[in-house]
């Protein structure tokens, strides 16, 4: 039982929580697909790094 009642100012701020934090999880899943897609398909090579080349 809540001693006070919930200001209007905190249901909106969690709404707008809730939003960003969709937004965010949202870019973090396309980025891993983009990543996925580009790593599974035929022709990805990784880099050839010549010994001679090294800092």
């Amino acid at each position: 039982m809540s001693l006070r009642k919930e200001h209007e100012l905190h249901s909106r701020r969690k709404g707008r929580n809730l939003g960003v934090g969709l937004l965010l999880g949202a870019f973090v899943v396309l980025v891993l697909s983009l990543t996925m897609v580009k790593v599974t398909s035929s022709n990805f090579a990784w880099p050839e790094i010549d010994s001679g080349e090294q800092n």
